[in-house]
């Protein structure tokens, strides 16, 4: 694998790649709070099949340029910053795939610059959810597991905290960022679907884990993190700190308007994929209606249910990899690589 920079008004999106560089191009885009590393597994994987594949580490991530403004962050600020991408890496298209807040960006960038997408796929996020802010999140949501009397912004709870208290939490997280790394780089939770999610008590608890003013110290989980990604993960977040990616989460309204603003009135008609994380209680389509607008917003619609919390990149990497694979040579047949080699005879 090498890195690479992409540099232009004055910003530098840092990118991980692998692969022949005439492959056909997959974009792999990373959420909160991680970088281009968490997608090894599948660079790896389709690499190795002749894709050319490529994961930036997204602005205020790893090497990238680090905004000390809020509105840097907003969606369409962080889809310029992929066609630029794009553009510097001299490819008129790619099939873009997302993670968590990656999501969010591959959505806008399909809404805005469809001409540059051969197609989409996202890990957890819906369509039209995250990219429109918490209200339109809790438009969604199943009420019986969180009661708006208690739970006015169930799962999302730790959003609406963050409007208010995003300096605080960035303190706290910024205390110990190993063991901020271990404690969100978790594994899926079979027991707890269909519970309150912790994310939902943030507010009440005064923060994250009680309101300490550290995170504590949790043994790793091997499902998701190892060593090597332990250690790159809390050397690059001790660099950038958690201010920036915190910052994702504070242009609801900026969002909300720039995806109105989406060609063909939001209408996707490329090919899109979105693979469930069965147990991501943040984000579950399983027991909630997230996953509605998707569906009336897409008309080449493909989905698929991983069993697997939110790192289902990290977790089930082989479960991930074969979904990504199947839609790709089903949808997108004319993308697949051609043997470099004829066919013994």
């Amino acid at each position: 694998m090498t890195s690479g920079t992409a540099a232009g008004n004055g910003d530098s999106i840092t990118y991980h790649a692998a692969g022949p560089e005439d492959g056909p191009m997959l974009v792999f885009v990373h959420g909160w709070p991680a970088n281009g590393r968490t997608w090894k597994h599948q660079l790896t994987a389709f690499a190795a099949l002749g894709f050319r594949v490529i994961a930036p580490d997204m602005r205020g991530y790893g090497s990238s340029t680090v905004h000390q403004q809020r509105d840097a962050y907003a969606q369409e600020h962080l889809v310029d910053d992929m066609v630029a991408l794009l553009d510097r890496l001299d490819r008129e298209q790619a099939v873009w795939i997302g993670h968590d807040w990656g999501s969010a960006t591959v959505w806008g960038l399909a809404g805005h610059h469809p001409e540059r997408c051969a197609a989409v796929a996202s890990i957890c996020i819906p369509y039209r959810t995250l990219e429109r802010g918490v209200p339109a999140l809790l438009e969604h949501v199943n009420r019986s597991i969180y009661p708006p009397d208690t739970h006015p912004y169930a799962q999302f709870d730790y959003m609406h905290y963050y409007a208010s208290e995003a300096e605080r939490a960035a303190q706290v997280l910024d205390a110990r960022p190993a063991n901020t790394v271990r404690a969100f780089f978790r594994g899926g939770v079979p027991a707890a679907h269909g519970k309150p999610g912790p994310t939902s008590e943030i507010t009440r608890n005064g923060g994250w884990f009680a309101g300490a003013d550290a995170v504590p110290d949790l043994p790793p989980d091997t499902r998701v993190l190892d060593e090597e990604l332990l250690a790159d993960l809390t050397s690059s977040l001790t660099r950038t700190g958690f201010a920036a990616s915190i910052a994702y989460y504070l242009n609801d309204e900026a969002n909300r308007t720039y995806s109105d603003t989406s060609l063909n009135g939001g209408r996707l008609d490329m090919p899109v994929l979105y693979l469930e994380a069965f147990y991501d209680q943040v984000a579950d389509t399983s027991l909630s209606r997230l996953a509605e607008p998707m569906r009336r917003y897409c008309t080449d619609l493909t989905e698929e249910s991983i069993e697997a919390g939110h790192w289902a990149q990290l977790e089930q990497p082989t479960a991930v990899n074969a979904a990504l694979a199947r839609w790709l040579a089903t949808k997108t047949p004319s993308l697949w690589p051609q043997p470099t080699h004829p066919p013994r005879s």
